[in-house]
């Protein structure tokens, strides 16, 4: 098995061989597999119902970062949200609200505020299910849009800890 460029596991002849040969099931999961394979006597491919034969992507690695930075693997209303609607919803005071407003709009000038729905979705999830996550770490700390999503318990407000170190 090897990895592409942009981290596309794909197997080989021998890998299908001893998948078999361990009585490991794969047909459970799309199977990525060399073309040289496609041309084999030694295997049955018929028998692998998600068989996707990989193809050399034309898109350069920066290319393919970008398409793949539009997928946010969440429910739709979450990616639908209004996430700066949400977070200043959480604020109780003037100065949360204009602390806020600054960070969102670093947040906004970075095209971040879907990574901001994907961390409501994420500490959502984690509460859901009785994950316990850190206190907190890191310049992430210092962010108060990130507090007030619950990704971290530390109030950079009461800290008087500066957005800048986060959003350099």
């Amino acid at each position: 098995m090897h990895n592409d460029i942009y981290g596309v596991q794909i197997l080989t002849e021998e890998d299908l061989c001893d998948s078999y040969l361990r009585n490991i099931d794969i047909t459970l999961k799309n199977v990525i597999v060399d073309k040289s394979i496609m041309f084999s006597d030694v295997l049955d491919l018929n028998n692998i119902p998600n068989l996707i034969v990989y193809n050399e992507p034309s898109l350069t690695v920066e290319d393919f970062d970008v398409k793949a930075q539009d997928n946010w693997y969440m429910p739709v209303e979450y990616k639908n949200m209004d996430i700066a609607k949400y977070v200043l919803e959480q604020c109780n005071k003037d100065f949360e609200l204009q602390r806020v407003a600054e960070e969102l709009l670093l947040y906004q000038d970075k095209n971040l505020f879907p990574l901001l729905c994907y961390c409501k979705y994420l500490v959502d999830t984690m509460r859901k299910h009785n994950v316990v996550w850190g206190v907190g770490r890191g310049s992430s700390v210092s962010s108060y849009v990130l507090f007030l999503i619950g990704i971290h318990k530390i109030d950079s407000i009461f800290y008087d800890l500066s957005i800048d170190e986060f959003l350099r």
